[in-house]
């Protein structure tokens, strides 16, 4: 009976039981001389990771992660409804923008008051939160402008805080361009080395001024927060519903009462962060990868908090924002410890340096890249033309290069299908630029077209695959009384003279300039191995085997005006003997004597055994010993003491191996009046070859890697060495985003002792652009078409990692070896790479010329478009040259357009210019700019220019009258020299050292649009 007696007594004490209702006090307040506690309320959603940016959209394929943003976004906006004190901050734009759309306009209305109110906030506002590594500057100018001007349109918003709480390692070029240029007032994240984090702990420095560039000084600083575990809420506060964390219960009737349990465990908590913070302000971020897709779970315990923590007095806690966070830290007038340089390379600990994803996914890398310069291109000639609504344009492109931007995107850390999402998505964007570009260079062309808008006729071709030796437009055969006009666009705003290569089917052409004079031709045998790459990946991306095959390069140098094109025509020769020069063949094997290749300044040498040895320039007069080799690392399976494992994002290995040559290396030398290659298989899966130019001074090294063999169940990374003599004492020197050069110092950190762990993951660094090393003489430089990871782990010798094959997941979510396949019918095989890098020898201090202006070029590619014709009739109806610019200017060798677009349907355009050098950089060119806008828009009338910060969402000097100034350890440095503000009536646009100045300008012309 005792049971029964009991089971009656609970029974009767729970029928008293009447729950009562409670006014949580939410008000948000700082309280003077207590520690604030400011909890932001966030989530972090990956724009693709795991799931496509879709599928993560709509909440869709839940079997890999439950995770759906419309939810999130609907749960909470009805959320802060309920509680006018409660915030929410929230990023990305490309799910945010969706979300806007499919609202009604009631519900617009009461976001735009809970934004107007400042419950909800945008912060960093970009399409995503883009990587700060593998990203080019300007894509990263693009996808931030893109979701700030969306903000300032729809919401009358100007983002303030800078928040990449999730990029693995942060650029000195985010700081300063992409925080202080955008006019930030902070910039906050997490991920920083371990041993750097620890010793910022002891010496309470996670929160910094950092200033990014040493050409700016003082003017690029920005307060940088670092959070002190991660960006999830502190442990025991997570609340996401099934989370294990208890929750506060505080209904005194019930069990599990734990009101004073769970705020002396805020308390003590919140004491632990404010003794490695300086001030009394500390940030909690409530939040993390998806969360509060059942917002109310999270707002409900936060309310609770905030009210019985005021109750007990010890911390004062509140809702808060990081700009509200930003504002407190300002007021308190502190001096703050100074940062310089970036935050790579980045670990979480010993052996798990994060460097591996510098070169992971080359492929989708090098895609990114070559269309980030089509974009560009494409809406300079939207605005030559005259924007139309015509279905198609630069949209899409836009979108899906933003998207692509995202730190699980290029970063190569994405899912495989996902990886295939992004490249789909790119496609489509070309696709429709394509259909514009073709449009464009088609009534630009045309004599009548351009005058008056009229639809053109002509039809233009366009190679994208012409890396892979594919493009049908210059393989068609040509019939005696056609021709085939190539038309040849700089997006660039000087002359280049360059030499462009086509495949082509036959010998027998004779290739002439608009003025129907012969141009010098040289024909290359196309190896097998570029046939076989071709063969095979258009049938795997095309789904259909090429209807022919080429025969030959087809070689030839083009000169093409600033801002426009020239136009090239290649016709049947007419008799024997009129046609292109066929390379002479050489082919080696074996002991033989030195070979020596170059026409022009520059000579390469190789020995008996194939091998380059001597770099010589007649010119420079520089004479260098210099070797290229290969090698590879094998993958850590994480299978030892450590498990950490060699993966997508971790660059862990287990031994590096040199590539042996077979035996004697058989080489095949081909020469001719405008270039020299050298081929070499370097083993059944490596082939090379080496170009040297006539009239250029550097090499090119177009390579072919894979498939990485995995028979033996090892994964493999592969590298290219360029070795000389050089004496560089450990240093050498990498760009930041394709930017500023930093100092590099082998196993060296300035803000701490490092304890070096893995020799070679850790020195090292993302290149976009290149690295150079130097010694009291000479300087190496090597250029790159897409982003790598390199080093100089031996002095005189610089090291890039070109392709990966992993067959072990690193543990860092992903869930996937980094693998990559390609299938054909069924059958696949381990992806083929083909890539190129550049190098040069100069002087020392001669480098920077090349660096910078080929660099320029290396980004911005000739674009080729092909149109057939019929006889010479083709200068009857056609421009042969354009050029957007006066004939008399070209702009100056140090400067860049790096933006210039239509905007919305009016006659505003948005223009950007860039100075390309450093302070001290160049003799020459590191000096003060001046464009005039007069000559570069020749035949138009400016009627205002404006300029704005760097994403033109505002005018630059509201920027800079409300941004915030802080206070630094080294607050007396110089700020740096900038550009003059624009005189109206001169309409001159200086620029100083590494300077960007963005500007929208109004034409009197309204036409630059057509109907």
């Amino acid at each position: 009976m005792a049971p029964l007696s009991l089971l009656l007594s609970v029974l009767s004490v729970l029928s008293t039981i009447a729950a009562e209702y409670v006014e949580y006090d939410t008000s948000s307040h700082i309280i003077p001389g207590m520690i604030n506690v400011h909890l932001v309320p966030h989530t972090h959603d990956d724009v693709g990771w795991l799931k496509t940016v879709d599928q993560y959209y709509v909440g869709s394929n839940n079997s890999i992660q439950g995770a759906s943003v419309q939810n999130v976004l609907d749960s909470v906006v009805q959320a802060l409804l309920s509680d006018k004190n409660r915030k929410f901050i929230y990023v990305e734009q490309a799910f945010f923008q969706r979300w806007w759309n499919q609202q009604s306009d009631a519900m617009k209305s009461i976001v735009k008051e809970l934004i107007s109110s400042g419950q909800l906030e945008f912060i960093n506002g970009g399409m995503c939160m883009h990587d700060e590594a593998t990203t080019h500057y300007i894509d990263m100018i693009d996808q931030t402008t893109l979701g700030h001007r969306f903000i300032k349109k729809e919401f009358n918003k100007i983002p303030r805080i800078g928040w990449q709480i999730d990029p693995f390692g942060h650029s000195a070029v985010q700081a300063y361009l992409l925080s202080t240029e955008v006019g930030f007032d902070a910039l906050y994240f997490f991920r920083i080395d371990y041993q750097d984090k620890q010793n910022r702990k002891n010496l309470k420095n996670l929160e910094t001024v950092w200033r990014g560039s040493k050409t700016f000084g003082s003017s690029s600083d920005i307060f940088t927060g670092i959070f002190p575990n991660s960006y999830e809420p502190p442990t025991g506060f997570h609340f996401e519903v099934n989370d294990k964390d208890p929750i506060v219960q505080d209904d005194i009737d019930l069990f599990d009462y734990n009101v004073q349990e769970r705020v002396n465990d805020f308390v003590e908590t919140a004491m632990a962060q404010a003794n490695i913070t300086r001030t009394n302000h500390i940030m909690w971020t409530m939040g993390t990868d998806f969360m509060y897709q059942y917002a109310n779970t999270w707002f409900r315990q936060m309310d609770k908090l905030i009210h019985y923590v005021k109750k007990d007095g010890r911390v004062n806690a509140l809702y808060s924002t990081p700009s509200i966070y930003t504002d407190a830290k300002y007021a308190a007038n502190e001096s703050w410890p100074l940062k310089t340089g970036d935050f790579f390379p980045y670990a979480d600990q010993t052996n798990a340096y994060w460097t591996g994803y510098f070169t992971s996914r080359p492929s989708i890398k090098g895609y990114v890249r070559s269309l980030s310069a089509y974009y560009l291109a494409s809406r300079q000639l939207e605005f030559l033309m005259g924007r139309i609504h015509s279905g198609f344009g630069t949209d899409s492109l836009a979108d899906a290069l933003a998207i692509a931007q995202h730190h699980d995107a290029v970063t190569g850390t994405e899912k495989q299908h996902v990886a295939n999402d992004y490249a789909k998505r790119l496609a489509i964007g070309y696709a429709k630029a394509e259909k514009l570009v073709g449009l464009a260079l088609a009534s630009l062309s045309e004599s009548s077209s351009n005058k008056n808008c009229q639809k053109p006729t002509t039809k233009f071709e366009q190679c994208l695959l012409l890396n892979i030796t594919y493009c049908p437009a210059s393989e068609v055969s040509i019939s005696d009384g056609k021709s085939k006009a190539i038309l040849v666009y700089n997006s660039i705003g000087w002359k280049r003279e360059e030499i462009i290569r086509i495949p082509v089917s036959s010998e027998h052409f004779v290739v002439t300039d608009s003025d129907g004079r012969k141009i010098e031709t040289q024909l290359l045998p196309i190896d097998d191995t570029s046939l076989g790459l071709r063969s095979y990946y258009v049938q795997a991306y095309l789904k259909k085997s090429p209807t022919s095959t080429p025969k030959f390069w087809l070689a030839f140098s083009v000169s093409v005006p600033p801002l426009g094109f020239s136009t090239y025509f290649i016709s049947a020769a007419e008799k024997k003997g009129t046609e292109s020069t066929i390379s002479k063949l050489h082919k080696y094997h074996g002991n033989i004597d030195n070979i020596e290749i170059g026409q022009g300044n520059l000579k390469l040498s190789y020995n008996g055994a194939g091998i380059l040895n001597q770099y010589f320039n007649n010119r420079s007069l520089v004479k260098e010993p210099v070797e290229q080799s290969y090698s590879y690392y094998t993958g850590d399976d994480g299978l030892g003491r450590d498990p950490q494992a060699d993966g997508a994002y971790i660059f862990r290995p287990n031994g590096s191996f040199p590539i042996s040559y077979p035996g004697q290396m058989a080489i095949e030398v081909m020469k001719g009046p405008i270039l020299d290659e050298v081929h070499q298989s370097i083993n059944p899966w490596i082939y090379q070859i080496t170009r040297v130019y006539k009239e250029k001074e550097y090499a090119e090294i177009e390579f072919v890697i894979g498939p990485i063999p995995v028979a033996d169940e090892i994964g493999k990374e592969i590298t290219t060495q360029i070795t000389t003599t050089m004496v560089t004492n450990k240093t050498f020197y990498t760009d930041s985003n394709g930017r500023d050069f930093i100092k590099r110092i082998r196993d060296y950190r300035s803000d701490w002792n490092m304890e070096v762990n893995q020799p070679a993951a850790g020195n090292y660094y993302p290149i976009n652009l290149g690295v150079y090393i130097e010694d009291e003489r000479t300087e190496l430089s090597i250029l790159v078409d897409r982003s790598v990871g390199g080093s100089s782990l031996i002095d005189g010798q610089i090291e890039l990692m070109l392709h990966r094959r992993l067959l072990f997941d690193d543990s860092r979510g992903v869930g996937e070896a980094l693998n990559e396949t390609v299938c054909v019918d069924d059958e696949c095989s381990g992806l083929r790479i083909q890539g190129k890098f550049y190098f040069r020898i100069d002087p020392l201090g001669e480098g920077a010329k090349w660096r910078r202006s080929f660099g320029q070029e290396i980004y911005s590619p000739l674009l080729l478009a092909f149109s057939e014709q019929d006889g010479n009739s083709w200068e009857k109806t056609h421009l042969t040259t354009f050029s957007a610019i006066n004939p008399s200017y070209n702009l100056p060798k140090n400067v860049a357009i790096i933006t210039l677009q239509t905007l919305e349907k009016n006659s505003s355009v948005l223009f950007r210019l860039a100075h390309l050098y450093e302070v001290g950089e160049d003799k020459d060119l590191s000096v003060m700019a001046q464009v005039h806008l007069r000559m570069l828009f020749n035949d138009k009338n400016i009627s205002t220019i404006r300029e704005m910060n760097l994403s033109a969402n505002q005018e630059r000097s509201a920027m800079e009258k409300k941004r915030l100034v802080w206070k630094s350890e080294d607050s007396n440095a110089e700020k740096g020299s900038r550009g003059s503000p624009v005189d109206s009536s001169k309409l001159i646009v200086e620029l100083a050292p590494m300077e960007i100045r963005t500007f929208i300008i109004e034409f009197d012309d309204t036409a630059i649009y057509c109907s």
